[in-house]
């Protein structure tokens, strides 16, 4: 977990700045699971952690100019939140239904939200910028 910083004082917090690139995603992929796992996390909880992560930081990878990225985990009560900041406007575009098996793109995410017990994503207020996460019960 080298290069995870904390920066929680009661280690409910845990951030690491990136570029969003195959390397990065499978070491954060790693170090997120194992954080939901000290935190108290179940076996699914770690699988979709580690799914969610993946997803968010190769889809900052495939679809923004700049890698340049943060990851943002955060435990509050029994639930830990997920959090990706980039630095691109575009939010992705999810459908109510399920996608095509064998489309180009678009499962992931739906895959995610689906699994997840709250999922979302938004502009960032002070600079260019958005914010996808999701959220899931320990």
């Amino acid at each position: 977990m080298r290069n995870l910083v904390q920066v929680g004082y009661r280690k409910n917090v845990y951030g690491c700045s990136l570029i969003a690139c195959a390397v990065e995603v499978e070491r954060l992929r790693a170090a997120s699971g194992d954080v939901a796992l000290r935190w108290g996390g179940s076996g699914d909880t770690v699988e979709l952690v580690r799914l969610g992560v993946s997803e968010l930081l190769g889809n900052v990878a495939k679809h923004v100019e700049n890698p340049r990225c943060y990851l943002r985990m955060a435990r509050i009560g029994a639930e830990v939140t997920v959090q990706v900041f980039d630095r691109s406007v575009r939010l992705p575009v999810l459908g109510q239904e399920a996608p095509e098996w064998d489309a180009e793109s678009g499962r992931g995410l739906w895959m995610l939200r689906e699994m997840a017990d709250g999922f979302g994503c938004e502009r960032t207020l002070r600079c260019v910028g958005k914010i996808v996460w999701f959220r899931c019960a320990l």
